[in-house]
């Protein structure tokens, strides 16, 4: 088994992120024998500085050849415009691999302060469509402007693009609780959410008979997030609402700093960081890896079930097992959480861990 990883290091505290999630790859693959490699490619503003771009074509063209690649944080909002190469490699990795899922878990961790007592479920997101005008059509955008003072957006949702989502959730909730919340606004938003809505539900009641479907108006669903998150499993919903529901979900379980994020298509994988590139801190080994690790366990897990290998969901099995174990006492954690831990030493514990041992006092 040989498996080539595409790492993406990014901007602000992207690189230091991404090089801690490649060693803790690293160590899981010396202990389950992997066979990984590693290729690294600049993005972001090196890339910019050098080729004139934040996503050179190459780079692209490269995640599709690779069997995954790890995304760090990118700085879009601080981008020149994509005329003068200011691409959003986030979007235009999604839109060009078809990666049509985000799939955000969302659990309390033992120890680690959390606003809600316990929580565990995972947020399915519509990837591709939506209100996300830069990058829903063939040509142009999804904005547009008539006249000096008036502003249009258009939401795409196609059957085909809800029926596949709707699909990924369903195959994670027979792995899990075997629910499923499609959650929508299709009480006013009657045609485009209703689409989405009714493609999801027949879906789920022909493929997966097994699993409990009920549905959720988004306003509802962010007070129920809050109030009651036990009752909810796997979560399935349209591109932006996803976005603002599994931040809300994963700032209840403990931050962003803690929430994985794994972009899936039928070919193709991007683990990425749920979080934004926090420039404020880059290169003082303060950033919190754990985001990025956990979206690289992800990574291994959904490649080994694809693939069968069964030491590919040990690898990931194992560190998210070593994730908690080492987040549970103060003494474990980065500053963020309260801990004394810079980026550095707290990825050579939770290597230490991975490998079987305890580092040394």
């Amino acid at each position: 088994m040989s498996l080539e990883l595409l790492v993406l290091p990014g901007d602000g505290i992207g690189p230091e992120i991404a090089s801690a999630t490649r060693r803790v790859l690293e160590a899981a693959d010396r202990r389950y024998g992997l066979g990984l490699s590693f290729e690294t490619k600049a993005i972001g503003f090196e890339s910019l500085e050098r080729e004139g771009t934040t996503l050179p074509g190459p780079v692209l063209e490269r995640a599709r050849a690779v069997d995954g690649v790890v995304l760090g944080p990118v700085s879009t909002a601080d981008y020149p415009p994509r005329e003068e190469g200011g691409i959003n490699p986030s979007a235009a990795l999604r839109i060009g691999l078809d990666l049509y899922a985000n799939i955000r878990p969302s659990h309390t961790f033992p120890g680690v302060p959390a606003p809600v007592g316990t929580m565990d479920l995972v947020i399915v997101r519509e990837n591709t469509e939506g209100f996300y005008a830069d990058r829903t059509m063939h040509a142009g955008t999804g904005e547009f402007m008539p006249t000096a003072d008036l502003a249009l957006a258009v939401r795409k949702i196609s059957a085909h693009g809800s029926e596949r989502v709707a699909r990924m959730a369903g195959r994670l909730a027979m792995a899990r609780r075997r629910k499923v919340t499609v959650v929508h606004k299709a009480n006013v938003l009657k045609l485009s959410d209703g689409l989405f809505l009714s493609c999801a539900e027949r879906v789920l009641a022909r493929e997966f008979p097994e699993i409990v479907v009920d549905d959720e108006h988004v306003d509802a669903m962010a007070s129920l997030l809050v109030r009651t998150p036990e009752r909810f499993d796997v979560v399935v919903t349209t591109n932006m609402f996803g976005d603002i529901l599994s931040n809300l979900a994963a700032e209840l379980a403990g931050g962003l700093g803690l929430a994985a994020s794994l972009n899936l298509g039928d070919h193709h994988i991007v683990a990425q960081a749920a979080h934004g590139s926090a420039p404020d801190i880059a290169r003082e080994d303060r950033a919190n890896p754990t985001s990025l690790v956990l979206s690289g366990a992800m990574l291994l897990k959904h490649l080994g079930e694809r693939r069968n290998e069964d030491r590919l969901v040990l690898a990931a099995a194992a560190i998210e097992r070593a994730m908690p174990e080492q987040l549970v006492e103060i003494a474990g954690r980065t500053v963020d959480l309260g801990g004394p831990l810079g980026t550095a030493t707290f990825t050579d514990a939770l290597c230490a861990r991975l490998a079987g041992q305890e580092l040394a006092a």
